[in-house]
């Protein structure tokens, strides 16, 4: 199957918005999906971003229902159905799929650590189960372990698993995994160390996964369409500005920290509510006034940026 002309570009790890009983904020999932639509970028549905591993079973399902309804054949859909067990991961993916999602993301069961062949075998039994393409989630840092190169390497020959979306950093990883997959028509290789966005679509990569993007969207479908032209100088500048913005949120803190702050920002945009689903919780007055000063710096930077391009 051709994948690098499906699954490319910018896809973003949507956040789930939610009222303050946590039940799903409808109206800030088309507002947010509305952004992207007009920035051409897709949604990650359910995946870290996403709150997934926190999130009740039919909750899920409504979210996959209201992204389905309004996207409406306009992007390119990807639901995380990550999980411990396998027949209900299975059973994500068929509700998922029937309702409107293109393509399932999965990282590995996260409780038993497991050994190599064990997790080629598990990729193997998802990737056959699974009514739609699959693609392998790499994220080490709330799984605690990651999928070698050898074993993606040999589940990328596997029909129906159309890539990996790799969050590890590491630039000697990086280059390997784009030497390996570059030229394959039917893998494609996402970034998920956005901090490498540039680098790594320049170098060959077919498409990056910015959280950041829940609120900038088009600066990365910039940066994207900038790298894919080969303009490196402005696809670099890009994600400089990109880096600043989600330094506020992501510098020094843990995923569980980073997490509603994002949802902080977006909410100070009139893109959601700051709520966020137990263990998390919301950032206290302290940390908000930190994050509104270094947005409102951020921004006055960006803004001078801006006018600094047009005037020359």
């Amino acid at each position: 199957m051709d994948t690098k002309g499906i699954y490319k570009g910018v896809i973003v790890p949507m956040v789930t918005p939610v009222n303050k009983d946590l039940t799903i904020d409808k109206i800030a999932v088309y507002r947010i999906l509305d952004t992207f639509i007009s920035a051409g970028v897709s949604p990650f549905i359910l995946g870290t971003t996403g709150e997934s591993a926190s999130i009740p079973a039919n909750l899920k399902s409504e979210m996959v229902r209201l992204v389905a309804d309004q996207v409406k054949g306009k992007l390119t859909i990807y639901a995380g159905i990550s999980g411990n067990c396998l027949k209900e991961t299975l059973e994500d993916a068929v509700r998922y799929q029937e309702v409107g999602v293109d393509v399932v993301v999965a990282h590995l069961p996260f409780y038993f650590p497991l050994t190599a062949d064990q997790m080629l075998d598990y990729f193997e039994k998802l990737a056959f189960g699974v009514p739609c393409p699959l693609i392998i989630y790499n994220n080490p840092i709330t799984v605690k372990q990651s999928v070698p190169l050898d074993i993606a390497e040999q589940l990328s020959y596997i029909q129906n698993i159309a890539g990996i979306k790799d969050s590890e950093r590491g630039i000697e990883r990086l280059d390997r995994s784009i030497q390996l997959w570059k030229d394959r028509e039917d893998f494609v290789h996402l970034v998920g160390w956005t901090a490498q966005s540039a680098y790594a679509l320049l170098k060959g990569s077919d498409g990056i996964v910015p959280s950041t993007a829940n609120f900038i969207p088009e600066l990365y479908q910039s940066l994207y369409e900038s790298a894919a032209d080969g303009d490196s100088i402005m696809a670099f500048n890009l994600q400089d500005r990109a880096d600043r913005i989600s330094d506020i949120y992501l510098k020094d803190r843990s995923v569980s920290q980073s997490i509603p702050a994002l949802k902080y920002i977006m909410s100070l945009m009139d893109l959601c509510q700051r709520h966020v689903f137990p263990p998390l919780n919301e950032p206290d007055i302290q940390e908000q006034n930190i994050i509104r000063d270094q947005l409102n710096q951020q921004w006055q930077f960006l803004l001078k940026a801006d006018s600094r391009n047009e005037n020359e």
